[in-house]
């Protein structure tokens, strides 16, 4: 299916999946990578999905999903932290580039997340802009430690799904989005090891949630 044909969140969502299932089984097609879609795609972008993840040189977001120019609006922060600058590009790709997906990416053994994990422990931050990332993950370390969850991957994708939760909080340009089912949010996790992407969390979208 062409990516040019402004896809339903479920159609968009199941392209991403699709090349990650591609990349994974070690097939990538490389698609829109060529010179034709890099002059297709000068005049304007119709992105179809908003890939906001975190900072990792090892989620190379086109690379992972199998995809090319024009088809990803990425967004990345350490620990997938959301400031007023992500939300304001989030909000753009949704209501002026017309994305039907947001896609929030996590990963395993995940640098900010394990930081915070030690200054929650011992009381002990980083210093300068590192403790600012520190803080916004905080919330999602209390709320994992406050239901039990000692496993790392249990605590990442309840960061994950933190983040989910606040994008849909604090933008109303994006709840709106999502309640009226011309836009979705899922909550991905990386596994570095076999390049997998696991769905945590999904709204504004059926799809099932592995246990």
């Amino acid at each position: 299916m062409s990516t040019s044909l402004s896809p339903t969140p479920s159609e968009a969502f199941e392209l991403l999946l699709a090349g990650n299932r591609r990349f994974t089984a070690g097939a990538p097609e490389h698609p829109n990578q060529d010179a034709a879609r890099r002059t297709e795609t000068a005049p304007a972008q119709r992105p179809f999905a908003v890939l906001f993840g975190c900072s990792d040189s090892r989620l190379a977001a086109e690379i992972i999903f199998d995809r090319g120019l024009g088809d990803l609006f990425v967004v990345r922060t350490a620990g997938h932290v959301a400031g007023a600058e992500v939300l304001g590009s989030i909000e753009y790709a949704v209501s002026v580039l017309d994305c039907p997906l947001v896609v929030v990416l996590g990963h395993d053994t995940c640098g900010a997340v394990a930081a915070t994990r030690a200054a929650v422990a011992d009381g002990v931050s980083a210093t300068g802009y590192v403790r600012d990332v520190i803080e916004r993950v905080t919330p999602s370390v209390l709320a994992a430690r406050a239901a039990g969850l000692t496993e790392e991957d249990d605590i990442i994708a309840e960061h994950i799904r933190h983040t989910v939760d606040l994008l849909l909080d604090r933008s109303r340009v994006l709840a709106d989005q999502v309640a009226a089912g011309s836009v979705a949010v899922v909550g991905l996790s990386y596994r570095l090891a076999d390049g997998s992407a696991r769905v945590v969390t999904t709204r504004g979208i059926p799809h099932e949630v592995p246990a």
